[in-house]
């Protein structure tokens, strides 16, 4: 098994403090947000109609950085083509990074945003390895709050569907030397989203497991959410389609551990060796992304009680075997963009394995979906500290942030 690394330092964010996180630091403070209104606004589409990432709002967030004088003042501005410098870093040598998160209507007509200081939290971390400056993550999300709260009525009227928001941080050093960037800019583009799959929201999928293809390895960068993760994985999921398959189950080293699905976390319900009814998920040791879904759903389980939670590392072996024993419940992905995935079957060296997630109903994939989608859009009421706590401060009666145990906590 391999040591944990300090990717494990996410957890302890959860517990923090609203007020730790708004601390001074060196960005520049949100009060000196200058927005611009766009007078073109663009019709909003029927939420039935939506595909992921292909349509946006109204306008976007800026910030950008130099060496030599900071953090200049944040920009609201119409949505627009950026223009960078041809020799700018992050288009040479990928020094960038991306979020995503959320933002929903509830069925109180009030908008939300999921965990917004976990995404806040693992974009700084990313920063930080990515040689990119280091940001106040309260003021940042103050500004995230004033961009959504601008293009508000782009947040869908409609319980399937939500504002997708990606905050993106890219070095825009116009050098071909590889090097810490001189200059850097944060900008946010805002979009509405359906189900994130074509299958929808709750068909299951097929998954390719080919030891051949390695998304992250230790002492890389896989805990990150760096575009660099992600492009050279398209060329492994087009495989996967050529095979029959939707979705990519990626493995790593001889042992062939089990680490992500497609851009999901994994989870494995089964009943283990001992008997016992068993969430198992790969741990936080360096090459999986730490997902603020995974950590909900996690966070969801050990409320319950109901069965051991187990964050270690599976080999597909030992996947196999409790397959053949009639050991496996349900596998499932889990991710900001599809929420919970169910997968139906798997395709390993030629064989085809089935997985009977959907035969199992999945129950347990349904009650979390249901419950993270009803959290969301505040159908469900949260026990924080085992009170019921659902609206604990109000940011703006327009706009909210949930800050209970599944959120943030204020108190």
């Amino acid at each position: 098994s391999r040591t944990p690394t300090d990717t494990q330092t996410w957890v302890p964010v959860y517990s923090q403090r609203l007020d730790d996180l708004l601390s001074p630091g060196c960005f520049k403070d949100a009060a000196d947000l200058v927005i611009e209104r766009n007078t073109a606004c663009k019709p909003k589409p029927d939420p039935s109609t939506l595909v992921f990432g292909k349509q946006f709002s109204d306008h976007m967030l800026t910030i950008t950085w130099s060496e030599k004088d900071g953090w200049e003042a944040p920009q609201i501005k119409p949505f627009q083509n950026l223009s960078l410098h041809p020799a700018s870093s992050a288009l040479h040598y990928s020094i960038e990074l991306f979020e995503g998160m959320k933002a929903f209507r509830g069925v109180d007509n009030h908008i939300r945003l999921f965990r917004p200081m976990l995404n806040m939290a693992r974009m700084h971390r990313s920063a930080d390895r990515s040689c990119l400056p280091l940001f106040d993550k309260g003021e940042l999300l103050e500004c995230i709050r004033k961009l959504v709260e601008v293009d508000q009525e782009w947040v869908p009227y409609s319980q399937d569907a939500s504002l997708y928001l990606r905050p993106t941080f890219i070095g825009i050093e116009p050098s071909l030397g590889v090097s810490r960037p001189g200059r850097a800019m944060i900008f946010v583009i805002l979009g509405p989203v359906g189900p994130y799959f074509a299958t929808g929201s709750f068909n299951p999928v097929s998954l390719l497991a080919d030891p051949s293809f390695v998304r992250a390895w230790q002492g890389g960068v896989g805990a990150y959410k760096m575009g660099g993760n992600y492009g050279p994985t398209i060329a492994v999921q087009n495989e996967a389609v050529k095979r029959g398959c939707q979705q990519v189950l990626w493995l790593y080293g001889e042992q062939e551990e089990i680490t992500e699905v497609g851009t999901m976390n994994l989870f494995i319900y089964w009943t283990n060796e001992k008997g016992e009814r068993e969430l198992v998920t790969p741990p936080l040791d360096g090459i999986i992304l730490p997902g603020v879904t995974r950590q909900s759903l996690l966070d969801l389980a050990r409320d319950w009680g109901e069965f051991k939670v187990t964050e270690r590392s599976v080999v597909m072996k030992e996947l196999l075997e409790a397959l053949d024993a009639g050991r496996i419940l349900e596998v499932f992905g889990a991710g900001t963009a599809c929420v919970v995935c169910p997968v139906g079957s798997l395709l390993y060296k030629g064989e085809m394995h089935q997985i009977p997630t959907m035969q199992n109903g999945p129950d347990l994939a349904k009650r979390f979906h249901k419950e993270l989608t009803d959290i969301q859009v505040s159908a469900l009421k949260v026990r924080g500290n085992r009170e019921e706590l659902l609206y604990p401060e109000v940011i703006s009666c327009v706009f909210f942030f949930c800050l209970t145990s599944l959120f943030l906590t204020a108190d």
